[in-house]
């Protein structure tokens, strides 16, 4: 009797290995392979949203990091070579101990258009791309293009496309009127501390850095003389390093001269 007890036991104990064996097993091949089938099945069951969102985020925010770098413009024109950059000048003259005359008197609109039209090719793609995945998954798909938009908001830049897209499997039906991606930059807020030093540009020659690193503890704000070239403003967001750089020539205030405080 005692015998058959001990046998009994002998045998949980090994059903109880074999069993603990099969749950290690399958925790490897869970680990193992659940991100590459957790990858495979996102793409499928990603919403249109979701899939322009992830698909044009990063030539978003490409371009706000260009035009950041570069005064406003993709492709500057009147610009100063700064750290290999060619940084645009929003503030600008010829003659010397003269004020400069702006350059970019809608410098918020200017920038929201150069933004759009970097990133406008990408965006009819990703919605190509996206059209085409559906269709791979057995949907009716009805695409139809329409305005794209950007827009510099505070904390944010926001793009909007007005594509209509209409998806039908089955009696299932799914229709969306527009598409909105949004990232986090402050480059609104930087913007429009770059419009008021250049307000005090054209009428004084120059800013003082110091008052707005002042009035604004989060913000730093360097001035980097080149000569007679000008000068190179770098707007940098201590929290989260966005920044923006722009360009002047204007006045040259002569040594020993105090220049006016904000």
């Amino acid at each position: 009797m005692i015998k058959k007890r001990r046998m009994n036991r002998s045998g949980q104990v090994t059903i109880f290995i074999i069993v603990a064996i099969i749950i290690v097993a399958v925790a490897v091949l869970i680990y193992t392979f659940y991100p590459k089938i957790k990858s495979s099945l996102s793409v499928e069951e990603q919403n249109p949203i979701s899939f322009i969102q992830s698909c044009i985020e990063e030539d978003i925010n490409s371009a706000v990091e260009t035009v950041s770098a570069q005064g406003g413009s993709v492709e500057p024109e009147n610009y100063l070579l700064y750290n290999n950059s060619k940084v645009e000048y929003l503030c600008y003259t010829l003659e010397n101990l003269h004020p400069c005359v702006v350059q970019q008197a809608m410098l918020k609109q200017h920038i929201e258009s150069e933004i759009k039209n970097e990133i406008s090719e990408n965006v009819d793609a990703c919605f190509e791309s996206m059209r085409n995945n559906y269709i791979k998954q057995g949907y009716s798909v009805d695409l139809k293009s329409g305005n794209k938009k950007i827009e510099l908001l505070p904390k944010r830049v926001v793009a909007t496309f007005n594509y209509s897209l209409t998806l039908t499997k089955g009696e299932d039906t799914q229709k969306y009127d527009s598409f909105v991606v949004m990232i986090n930059n402050n480059l609104y807020e930087l913007v429009s501390i770059a419009n008021s030093i250049i307000e005090w540009e054209t009428t004084y020659g120059d800013a003082e850095t110091t008052t707005y690193m002042t009035l604004y503890h989060d913000l730093k704000v360097e001035k980097n003389v080149k000569g007679d070239d000008g000068k190179v403003y770098v707007l940098t967001d201590r929290n989260t390093g966005n920044k923006f750089q722009f360009a002047t020539r204007g006045q040259i205030w002569p040594a020993g001269y105090a220049v006016p405080v904000l």
